[in-house]
């Protein structure tokens, strides 16, 4: 289990250090999300954050792009730094010419579904994935609840990339907590996306220990 922490919950009076300081807590990758406004009501950051946390960061950037037309601005976020962009499957005409554009960028390719999205829009672009990413909360604020219904939809896109033989990773972002991370792994994530989950408890590096140990074993 990866555990990609959300820095949308981060401190960012002190964002070099919070960066520094969950990498150093035993973080995988670093969840960046990007509102528009648009896609979503909330409005976060764009390339120049994404290029400043890249330059203290060490592990991969996880740039989750909640914003309409994302493919014109896949160029910039790559340019930033993004190891990894998501993009959502509603909110492009053209995935399959998004998740192409992201490839020729060097950067890992992944799209998102949100909570009311069916499994069967990635079907015919699956194979071409590196990451899927199911929200179980719907996008725009952090600190929302875990929708159960979610644990459905991870299960049967797990049975998909079994059945297909790929490596494409399977991640979930929202409302995921120590105490319900191991119900996240049996459904079959690769990677979790935790926010207020992690930067809202005392001890960065004591919740992600137990984290791992909720799913030690699975």
């Amino acid at each position: 289990m990866k555990i990609s922490p959300s820095m949308l919950s981060a401190d960012f009076t002190r964002l070099a250090e919070e960066v520094r300081d969950i990498e150093a807590a035993g973080a995988d990758y670093l969840h960046v999300d990007v509102m528009d406004g648009r896609f979503v009501s909330n409005i976060t950051i764009g390339p120049f954050v994404v290029e400043a946390i890249k330059s203290v960061a060490t592990v991969p950037l996880d740039v989750h792009l909640m914003i309409e037309e994302p493919e014109r601005y896949v160029s910039e976020f790559a340019a930033a730094g993004a190891g990894i962009i998501t993009v959502h499957a509603e909110a492009t005409r053209h995935l399959h010419g998004t998740i192409q554009m992201i490839k020729a960028t060097g950067a890992r390719a992944g799209v998102s579904i949100n909570p009311a999205t069916p499994v069967g829009v990635l079907h015919d672009i699956i194979e071409d994935l590196d990451l899927v990413l199911v929200m179980s909360v719907n996008p725009g604020f952090g600190g929302q609840s875990f929708i159960r219904g979610a644990l459905k939809k991870v299960a049967a896109i797990r049975s998909i990339i079994k059945e297909s033989c790929l490596s494409t990773e399977l991640e979930v972002d929202g409302g995921i907590k120590v105490d319900n991370i191991a119900e996240v792994a049996l459904a079959g994530a690769d990677v979790v996306v935790a926010g207020s989950g992690i930067f809202k408890t005392p001890s960065y590096a004591d919740t992600i220990t137990q984290m791992r140990e909720a799913v030690a074993g699975i």
